[in-house]
């Protein structure tokens, strides 16, 4: 196998499966992000004197032809090449000889893979948002087009107060401005610049780490060059809470929509042909993708458990088991986009029923309502509920089935102009 700590022996076959594990497949994903690092590596290199100006003028460009390469889906990690690190590198010394060998000068594998993490989770953190902004955007459409349509409101499970589709919609949007928070801090988190900390402890090289911070687009550098390396582990299990916190609210949405499609509610449906059926039922029409997504959505959860398990006894410094992390948060960044944008496809198709509290069942839901406008009248609010009560007990309660809710945030003030404005203000943060 090639390696770049080659130092005239081979480990044996067995350890370097057992140790390599997924990397090559995985670190595909990085492959843009170390060109990147490395194109800014080598200008810092040109500046400090560790590269000429004729030398850095041929990288250059074999760097940008190898990231053309990887643009156009041709770039491979060979196989007995250990990871994509590797693989740039030996296809540099391939085409330009020893030059090629001269860009690893002032950097340890250590602050290569930390670069590229920083890069790849900025950009996976950016998708994430635009996913949550697309079911954002939808869910508000949705909140305005059926704010007068009223439904039950449940507590415990049990008929409650009323409440309108328009909330309910609206609801979602909202609780999605709070998970965009927990996604930004994980995006500050990622945007500090490890390059130049090398295996955690610095380098004799006179490096300027603010030349790379500017070069990569970083707010700043982690100054301390073993809090960089301490920032491996902590990032992941930032970016994991951010997304167990949209899978959360996610998952709550796909329950919901499982439950309002139920023949025992009938709240909502959608398309035939976006159900599935049963294979000795005719008349099933089964919420399978929000059940899947309600599944996924739960096992995305687990990541920061895991991740703080995986975590949680290293000593200071570099440790192998940190590698395993890209096996755990790889395929959640994925997924969890994927289920985004299945939501925002499915409820581009959602029908919800109007004329839902006409049904007698729903008759005490307005029991509230009716205290409230004897208290109106001047009635005290004991003696309201009481009288209300006592008629619901005695079986001659009979609804004014009215519905007056005026202020911020209620059935008839639904306030999504200021939701808006507030994902706005938030999604500026990334952009």
């Amino acid at each position: 196998m090639k390696q770049l700590w080659n130092k005239g022996f081979q480990p044996d076959q067995l350890i370097e499966k057992f140790t390599v594990g997924r990397d090559r497949e995985l670190d595909l994903r990085l492959a843009r992000y170390d060109v990147q690092g490395s194109m800014a590596h080598i200008k810092m290199l040109c500046k400090i004197g560790l590269l000429t100006k004729e030398e850095l003028n041929i990288l250059l460009p074999a760097l940008q032809e190898i990231a053309d390469q990887i643009e156009r889906g041709e770039f491979v990690i060979e196989d007995g090449v250990e990871d994509v690190h590797s693989q740039v590198e030996f296809l540099l010394t391939a085409k330009l000889g020893d030059v090629g060998k001269k860009i690893h000068s002032g950097r340890s594998r250590n602050d290569q893979v930390l670069v590229d993490l920083k890069l790849f989770f900025r950009d996976e953190l950016r998708r994430i948002s635009d996913a949550v902004s697309r079911l954002f955007n939808r869910l508000q459409l949705l909140s305005e087009e059926h704010k007068d349509k009223l439904m039950p409101g449940y507590t415990h499970l049990q008929v409650a107060m009323p409440s309108s589709f328009g909330l309910w919609f609206g609801a979602y949007a909202e609780v999605l401005t709070d998970d965009m928070q927990m996604v930004i801090a994980a995006y500050n988190i990622a945007n500090q610049n490890p390059l130049g900390s090398a295996a955690g402890y610095g380098s004799s090289f006179p490096l300027d780490r603010e030349m790379t911070t500017e070069l990569l687009g970083f707010a700043n550098p982690h100054y301390n060059v073993v809090a960089a390396q301490m920032s491996r582990g902590k990032t992941e299990r930032a970016v994991a809470s951010a997304i167990a916190a949209v899978a959360s609210t996610l998952g709550h949405l796909a329950m919901d929509v499982c439950m309002w499609m139920c023949n025992n509610f009938g709240f909502v449906k959608f398309p035939d042909e976006l159900t599935t059926g049963s294979s000795i039922m005719p008349h099933k029409k089964n919420p399978d993708v929000f059940e899947i997504m309600r599944g996924k959505c739960n096992r995305l959860q687990s990541l920061p458990n895991e991740l703080t398990i995986l975590t949680a006894n290293l000593p200071l410094g570099y440790n192998r088991d940190l590698q395993l992390m890209k096996d755990i948060v790889f395929p959640a960044t994925t997924e969890l986009i994927d289920c985004l944008d299945m939501a925002d496809f499915m409820l581009e198709h959602i029908t919800v029923k109007d004329g839902i509290l006409d049904d007698p069942r729903y008759d005490y839901i307005f029991t509230v309502e009716d205290v409230n406008r004897l208290v109106l009248q001047g009635v005290p609010f004991r003696d309201a509920y009481r009288q209300v009560g006592m008629s619901v007990q005695d079986g001659t309660y009979k609804p004014t089935r009215e519905v007056h809710h005026t202020h911020l945030g209620s059935i008839g003030n639904p306030a999504n102009a200021q939701i808006a404005a507030k994902m706005a203000s938030l999604l500026s943060q990334l952009h």
